[in-house]
């Protein structure tokens, strides 16, 4: 969905710990795939327990056959994280819990009825997510897409390889994979603190680590950001020569 933000993996914490209920297996599983896979809502709500589910554990690579895929063109294999991984033995469980069977052909994620052979809705999945942010107290624009975009701003902030970002999104243009990154805000929170003059001063020693209110200081910080060598003075000593620095 277009404008949708990412979650960082503080926020992806906070509301994986916000689901509850009946379906809270299903609908926690929903999102930690999410998140760890990167597939679209439609791919995800796809998934068959064989899909996830085979020699009695979980899959180390996911694959979005070309039949579910945006477009149906080409098909793609994800690796599963330790976090898919135990979203998915958890979901697994959740079943032989719920129904009594975890038979390779039945949804991942089910409806409410139909005995589990039914699957979720996209509107069920958008109103349970929803919930979950809320509940979190999270802000901004978040919505089913932000599970995909979260997947790839933390992919690429990790490797800083927009064509590995573009692979796994199945993007068949890298500019489409761009459009998905935004600010890593962490990053820019460091370099604004990189930028402030106090950060500058102290590494230059020109006033210490931080700016005083006194008259002389104030006219030295002045010259100094004026580009004059305030080297040769020192405490008490006005005879020192100022030399603007070209």
């Amino acid at each position: 969905m277009k404008g949708t933000r990412p979650l960082d993996n503080q926020e992806i914490r906070l509301v994986s710990a916000c689901f509850d209920g009946k379906f809270e297996s299903r609908n926690r599983g929903l999102f930690m795939l999410g998140v760890s896979t990167g597939g679209r809502i439609s791919e995800l709500l796809s998934l068959q327990i064989g899909d996830v589910w085979q020699n009695k554990r979980a899959v180390g690579d996911l694959l979005f056959d070309k039949s579910v895929v945006k477009g149906g063109e080409v098909s793609r294999a994800v690796p599963v994280n330790s976090d898919g991984r135990r979203a998915i033995a958890d979901i697994i469980a959740w079943h032989r819990a719920a129904y009594n069977t975890t038979h390779k052909s039945r949804p991942l994620f089910p409806s409410r009825n139909g005995q589990g052979t039914k699957r979720m809705s996209r509107r069920t999945a958008h109103n349970v997510l929803k919930a979950a942010f809320e509940a979190a107290g999270l802000n901004g624009h978040l919505a089913t897409h932000s599970l995909r975009k979260s997947f790839a701003q933390r992919l690429y902030d990790r490797t800083g390889d927009i064509f590995a970002v573009q692979e796994m999104l199945g993007h068949k243009s890298v500019a489409t994979t761009q459009k998905y990154l935004g600010v890593n805000y962490a990053t820019v929170r460091e370099a604004l603190e990189e930028m402030s003059l106090d950060s500058e001063l102290h590494e230059r020693g020109i006033l210490g680590s931080s700016l005083k209110t006194t008259a002389d200081e104030t006219l030295f910080l002045e010259l100094a950001l004026r580009g004059y060598d305030l080297s040769r003075l020192r405490d008490n000593d006005t005879t020192g020569e100022i030399i603007k620095i070209s």
